[in-house]
């Protein structure tokens, strides 16, 4: 018992260690919060964050191309006798992911953010061997838009972090998918806890999901990906491709449904 009361009074100094360093974060950034309270800042935030993705993207995908290709060169075995795959891409931000996937896609994109549209636009010009089906504005937790069974891939990179709910997204994407369909993940996850990268992953969580639209930095969606009741799941992990970002290590793999 008393080591029990040890390490409870150990998790209790932690907690008020990260409360301390949260309002020092927040007092730092006080402009920030006060335009989030305000409703001011998700426009703008709306606004500038395919500008931030573009820019990042373009640089983390040089360190992750060859494993990019790698995950995405399996779509090509699912091709049928017409030769084509529906894949959905959901929250497909700049159209970053346009180039790994193999010809004969027939592409339909999902984002919340309208301002995204351009960059797909530009993406698919320079990604001809693509078939653009339409980017639809909504929710990943609602696809209504989009008939059950009716896509033989998902592809969600980087967005598991931002919803409001990765347990009702998945839902979504096992009643889109059909069956045999598959689900291709790449996200950035939780460090280990007890870190003390995890700790100041919890400092800076409340201050971060304004400045990467909703962010998450301490999810553990790898716990999501395994009870959401795919028949298979296969993942690998990943180190953080930025080291100066508080984002942690990274998840990619495939579900099946």
């Amino acid at each position: 018992e008393p080591v029990g009361v040890e390490v409870e009074s150990g998790a209790g100094i932690m907690d008020a260690l990260v409360l301390f360093l949260q309002l020092l974060v927040l007092l730092l950034t006080l402009p920030l919060h006060l335009l989030a309270l305000l409703g001011c800042w998700q426009p703008i935030c709306k606004t500038y964050f395919p500008y931030f993705m573009a820019m990042l993207t373009a640089r983390s995908y040089k360190k992750m191309e060859s494993k990019k290709r790698e995950l995405f060169s399996q779509i090509k075995d699912l091709k049928g006798t017409s030769g084509n795959v529906a894949l959905l891409e959901l929250g497909c931000g700049t159209g970053a992911n346009f180039q790994f996937y193999p010809q004969g896609c027939k592409v339909t994109c999902v984002d919340p953010n309208p301002n995204f549209e351009k960059f797909l636009t530009k993406s698919m010009a320079e990604n001809r061997h693509l078939q653009y089906e339409r980017f639809i504005v909504a929710y990943g937790e609602n696809m209504k838009q989009l008939a059950d069974s009716s896509m033989d891939v998902v592809v969600c990179t980087l967005v598991l972090c931002s919803v409001q709910s990765p347990r009702k997204v998945l839902q979504e994407v096992q009643r889109v998918l059909r069956p045999g369909g598959l689900l291709f993940f790449w996200e950035h996850v939780a460090e280990p806890q007890g870190s003390r990268a995890f700790l100041w992953q919890r400092v800076l969580e409340p201050t971060w999901k304004h400045i990467g639209d909703g962010c998450h930095l301490t999810r553990e969606t790898w716990k999501d990906i395994e009870r959401a009741q795919f028949s298979e799941v296969q993942l690998e992990w990943q180190p953080p491709p930025f080291r100066w970002l508080p984002v942690g290590p990274h998840i990619m793999g495939k579900a099946v449904k």
